[in-house]
C-alpha cells in the first residue's frame, strides 16, 4: 500500500512541473501577442508598390513604396553601375496632408 501512494505522489509531481511549463509558457505567448509589434508606437506596414519613370533620372525607371498604414511614401530606383538600390525620395503624407490644410 506504501508502495501505490509512492508511485502515485511521483506521477503527480512528475506531471506538476509539466502543467506548470505549460502555463508560464501559455502566458508568455499571451504577453507577446498582445504586446506592440514595433517599438515607438508605429504600426505595421500595409504596402503597395508601383513601378513608374522617374522623370529626374534621365528617363530611368523607379519603384514607389507606399505604407498606407504609416502614411509614408519612398521611391527608389536600380543603380546598375554599383548593383544596389539607390533612394531616390522620401514623403510623409500625413505631414503634407497638415501643410495642405493649412494653405
Amino acid at each position: 500500500m506504501n508502495q501505490t501512494l509512492d508511485r502515485a505522489e511521483k506521477k503527480i509531481l512528475g506531471l506538476n512541473p509539466l502543467v506548470l511549463l505549460n502555463v508560464v509558457l501559455l502566458g508568455v505567448l499571451g504577453a507577446v501577442s498582445i504586446a506592440p509589434a514595433q517599438p515607438g508606437g508605429r504600426a505595421r506596414g500595409d504596402y503597395a508598390m508601383v513601378g513608374g519613370e522617374y522623370l529626374g533620372g534621365g528617363g530611368a525607371n523607379a519603384v514607389y513604396i507606399l505604407d498606407a498604414a504609416n502614411q509614408e511614401l519612398i521611391a527608389i530606383k536600380w543603380d546598375s553601375t554599383r548593383n544596389l538600390l539607390d533612394g531616390i525620395g522620401f514623403r510623409d503624407l500625413a505631414q503634407d496632408a497638415k501643410e495642405r490644410a493649412g494653405r
